[in-house]
């Protein structure tokens, strides 16, 4: 037993030894190393996409990766990092990058699943809103009275006490019909579906003002629906046409075969769509005024379905099913939510929960004394955007610490300047307006300092980030030393080209017409045709008569070994015999055979200027080992394979 546990710590004690430690350096360029890590995270990322087999052998991807090495350092060398233009892609690219990474995975997870249920359910809800500034703190009075409303709509009919409460200005009552996610504000959406079926909610706040909603009925979404339709107003210029009367009669020449796109260009009332042959963007079920035109749209069941005419508010309704989409599974939906989501007001939720974790984590502390500060010299000028700091501000007082950033008084007063705008046309106090934004600053500078150390916390982060940014360097740099390099220097293309003439060679080729049908007998015909001297063009109108294709030409100089032409083609001028060749006849007329032969300059430019880039660049990266001294670490290396090979 004593033997088996010796072994077993041995074992354990050999594979962590074998193991590649973080500090772990390679190899160094002139002293400045290159992680043994970075390697293996590169080499296992790009081994399912090498297809040489000699670059996934672990010896020859360490050349390539030292000679990329060599290439950034050059790069650096040669102040490429510097240029403006690179600067300037490289920080867009950083800039959509981050955001991947600005968000707590958890919370968004769960948003993402949340949404979901939203999108794939409605609600049928009425709610009475009293409107309120979303800075005002005093609200007492508002959530008071929405609290006896809550009583009354408990007991009473909505409709009747709408007639008495809404003035469509500062006092709403308002039925919503069926809505689901994304439909209604986040904190307005929750409310409506945590309520239950014949509940009213307690009052709440969203950026309108403050709420109660009733709930009615809940459902399951109805999905999408896409439909073209024909209306016939009931508001008509004509008092001699009767609505009911004329969608009847365009009803009529639908059942005796005419076409619904062209009766609804001709006699829809609805403009906006008569001219698309009636169709109608697609919608899901709550989000039309009209339940009768929905109830109807929802209940055609087969693409093309063609309803009665039926009557609505807006007049009378033909409509026809162009597609229908169900409820679809969650995994299809899952990429497309995570981007409404993080664009939607809920990521407010997101940001102030990954706002507090990292407040705990960077030690944030806010003297929010500072408020009271800014209480004093702000006057009633900010609301008309004319108020000005005072020249003694005291600019460098700390407002926040993150971590070891001190943010003061100065930058908090920049935040408030840039805001004034918004404030010039509303009526709330100084008190109000800094409580709101201060809560927007300090969100924006606790992730302001998450996202300027980002490189730093979050490795996976820091080599996406190191990736792109050594490899938009090399691009520079390889456009630079060697592509243009190579299409610039005509002289040294010139030299390359007849040192490598050999290379450049063309096969036996053709100057030809193959002639193609899938009949056996028509080629037959057509090979008769050519050998009594009948030329192609009159041969294939006469193939081709009455509309139809027999036979199909195809001009060209072809090169033996060509896939258009059959492996036992004979290369001799005149007609050559039939060749069955990819499922079908073939006969060939070949005007003029040219002998296998070097190519000039211009025939192979394409190939030459490539060979010589590869030329170019190999004598680059030789010069570039001369110039850097290059030490590997051989105990590190051998680490490196067992670890790989493990």
């Amino acid at each position: 037993m004593k033997l088996l546990v010796t072994v077993v710590l041995l074992c354990v004690s050999l594979f962590s030894q074998a193991q590649v430690k973080d500090k772990d350096v390679l190899f160094t360029v002139d002293n400045e190393p290159v992680m043994a890590s970075e390697f293996l995270r590169v080499y296992n990322k790009n081994l399912d996409l090498v297809k040489d087999e000699s670059q996934k052998d672990i010896d020859s991807y360490l050349e390539l990766f030292i000679n990329y090495q060599l290439k950034v350092k050059e790069a650096r060398r040669l102040e490429l990092d510097k240029d403006p233009n690179y600067i300037r892609e490289f920080n867009n690219y950083k800039k959509q990058l981050t955001k991947n990474y600005m968000s707590d995975s958890e919370v968004t997870d769960a948003l993402v699943k949340e949404a979901y249920e939203r999108t794939t359910n409605d609600v049928k809800a009425s709610h009475i809103l009293i409107r309120i500034d979303e800075t005002e703190t005093d609200t007492m009075a508002v959530y008071n009275r929405l609290l006896k409303l809550r009583e009354r709509l408990q007991n009473e009919d909505f409709a009747t006490l709408q007639k008495e409460i809404h003035d469509g200005k500062t006092m709403f009552a308002e039925d919503l019909g069926y809505f689901g996610g994304f439909k209604m504000v986040y904190p307005f959406e929750s409310a409506a579906f945590n309520t239950a079926i014949g509940e009213v909610s307690m009052p709440f706040r969203t950026r309108f003002g403050f709420h109660i909603v009733k709930v009615f009925d809940k459902r399951k979404s109805l999905g999408e629906v896409t439909v073209a339709h024909i209306m016939v107003s009931s508001k008509q210029k004509d008092s001699t046409l009767n609505p009911e009367t004329r969608i009847r009669q365009i009803y009529k020449k639908i059942e005796q075969g005419e076409k619904f796109e062209s009766l609804a260009k001709q006699f829809s009332d609805d403009k906006s769509s008569s001219s698309k042959g009636g169709m109608l963007a697609p919608f899901t079920g709550g989000q039309l005024t009209s339940k009768e035109f929905e109830e109807m749209a929802f209940s055609l069941e087969n693409k093309g379905d063609i309803s009665k005419p039926f009557k609505t508010d807006y007049g009378w309704h033909i409509v026809k099913l162009i597609g229908k989409k169900g409820i679809q599974p969650f995994e299809e939906v899952q990429l497309e939510l995570k981007n409404k989501v993080k664009r939607d007001s809920r990521s407010n939720l997101i940001n102030s929960t990954l706002v507090k974790k990292l407040a705990s984590k960077y030690d944030v502390e806010q003297h929010k004394e500072g408020l009271t500060y800014f209480e004093s010299i702000i006057t009633d000028d900010f609301f008309k955007r004319a108020w000005k700091a005072p020249e003694n501000l005291e600019a460098d007082k700390t407002l926040i610490k993150i971590g070891k950033r001190s943010v003061t008084y100065k930058d908090f007063l920049g935040h408030l300047m840039s805001s004034q705008r918004k404030y010039s046309t509303r009526n709330v106090t100084v008190k109000a307006m800094l409580a709101t934004e201060y809560n927007t600053f300090y969100e924006q500078q606790v992730l302001k300092y998450h996202e300027d150390n980002l490189e730093f916390e979050n490795e996976d982060f820091a080599f996406v980030l190191k990736e792109y940014r050594d490899g938009l360097l090399l691009f520079d740099l390889m456009e630079q030393e060697v592509w243009n390099a190579a299409s610039k220097d005509s002289v040294g293309l010139q030299e390359f080209y007849e040192t490598h003439t050999a290379n450049y060679v063309w096969k036996d080729r053709v100057d030809a017409v193959i002639l193609s049908s899938a009949s056996k007998a028509t080629i037959e015909k057509v090979k008769r045709q050519l050998e009594n001297g009948v030329s192609v063009e009159n041969i294939l109108p006469e193939m081709n008569a009455n509309g139809e294709l027999n036979v199909i030409s195809t001009a060209d100089v072809f090169e033996k070994g060509n896939e258009t032409l059959p492996a036992d083609f004979e290369f001799k001028k005149g007609t050559s015999k039939v060749y069955q060749h990819n499922d079908s006849y073939h006969v060939v007329y070949v005007k003029e055979v040219h002998p296998a032969g070097p190519k000039s300059l211009d025939e192979a430019k394409g190939k030459v200027v490539s060979d010589y880039q590869t030329y170019i660049e190999d004598n680059w990266v030789k010069a570039l080992n001369q110039r850097y001294n290059v030490t590997l670490n051989e105990s590190v290396l051998k680490r490196v394979k067992k670890q790989i090979k493990n």
